[in-house]
């Protein structure tokens, strides 16, 4: 009988309930790879799991690690340390998740470890990165597609990018989402203050890219009568624009920032929602835009590629930045919500597409393939 499959993921901050698409896609995979008989641990970064009781999440090994607390060195310290301690511990193979913890990929090499790398996107496009760390960024992308055994791209666009700008041909294997369970009463949401089918959502961290600023105005443009816009997410490391979002919403009536929301209550929020809304900049294939779909919730999206690729109507999607366009959908889905039918259509499509269990099959494939290629 053949021996499991032992993998180690790395560039990830942790989990349970650390948000991030990193951090989610990254635990649905290691859940999915576990069921179909790997061995999985996962080297987390210590200050995000301190709320972890043991040593396994479910049957994922969890190796807390220390890292700064220190937006510009967290990630490549502790990638750093991670390859040093996969050196010793000699996985199968080593995965190592987003291009900033990818500057480790050389380290890894040098010590005779097989590497597998998945670019979650071009992150040196943020606008939170300063020159400096964008180049360093730029460079564990270079690192990590071309130091690598065999590299994964969560999208096509992104596998476009390696192709044009390293030669790689990254295999195309997106975030997933789960078929959710019966949504949990409406009680939940009415604890926030908000209404049942009349409240505009979006989830995500409190970062640039995510534009909120845009959303709030859009929403007070829109000017829609009883309903309220939710805010659902928090910010890794508080700063003035964190800061300037917390004020704006203040300041407009009927926006509420509810934090970070986990388990029952985010289910409810996504379950009872009007509309969901992702103004983002930036993305690598949004895994909340998933979600709300999952959930049969009317969306609209920003045009950016990353939200295109995940083929929607045309009418779900708005220009970046446009925030009367955006008001203008918000009226419209407020006022005639898309059927029940086109929903459950929509709902069934992205179930389909983006399903956890044949996103794992398709990631060991790649595994074994980075381990056939080192051995030859």
């Amino acid at each position: 009988m053949e021996r499991p499959l032992r993998v180690t993921m790395l560039g990830l901050r942790g989990f349970p309930d650390v948000q991030g698409g990193v951090e989610k896609h990254a635990e649905n995979l290691a859940r999915e790879l576990v069921r179909l008989g790997c061995e999985v641990e996962v080297l987390a970064r210590a200050p995000y799991v301190r709320h972890v009781q043991g040593r396994h999440v479910g049957q994922v090994r969890l190796v807390r690690l220390w890292s700064p607390r220190m937006r510009s060195l967290e990630a490549i310290t502790h990638s750093i340390l991670g390859a040093l301690v996969a050196g010793v511990r000699r996985p199968d193979v080593l995965h190592i998740h987003a291009i900033g913890p990818a500057l480790a990929a050389p380290l890894a090499r040098a010590l005779g470890l097989r590497v597998v790398v998945t670019h979650h996107g071009p992150d040196y496009a943020r606008e939170k990165w300063g020159r400096f760390a964008a180049r360093l960024l730029e460079l564990g992308e270079r690192f990590g597609m071309t130091l690598s055994h065999a590299q994964i791209a969560i999208s096509r666009g992104i596998a476009d990018l390696v192709r044009h700008k390293y030669g790689a041909e990254a295999a195309v294997i997106p975030n997933g989402v789960d078929r959710p369970a019966a949504p949990p009463g409406p009680d939940l949401v009415r604890a926030f203050g908000l209404s049942p089918g009349r409240y505009v959502i979006s989830v995500g961290r409190i970062v640039p890219e995510k534009r909120h600023l845009d959303l709030i105005e859009a929403f007070a443009q829109a000017g829609l009568r009883d309903w309220d816009l939710a805010l659902v997410g928090g910010a890794d490391h508080h700063d003035s624009y964190a800061e300037r979002v917390e004020e704006v919403a203040r300041a407009t009536p009927g926006v509420q920032m509810l934090g970070v929301q986990r388990g029952e209550a985010l289910q409810a929020l996504y379950a009872h929602a009007g509309v969901f809304v992702l103004p983002s900049s930036h993305e690598g294939l949004p895994i909340a835009l998933l979600e709300a779909v999952s959930h049969a919730l009317p969306v609209l999206a920003s045009d950016i590629p990353a939200n295109l690729e995940v083929e929607l109507p045309a009418d779900h999607y708005f220009p970046l930045g446009d925030v009367a366009a955006l008001a203008g959908g918000l009226k419209r889905i407020a006022s005639r919500p898309p059927s029940a039918d086109e929903r459950a259509k929509l709902q069934e499509t992205v179930l389909t597409r983006y399903d956890w269990s044949r996103i794992a099959s398709e990631t060991i494939a790649v595994y074994r393939a980075a381990i056939s290629r080192r051995r030859a």
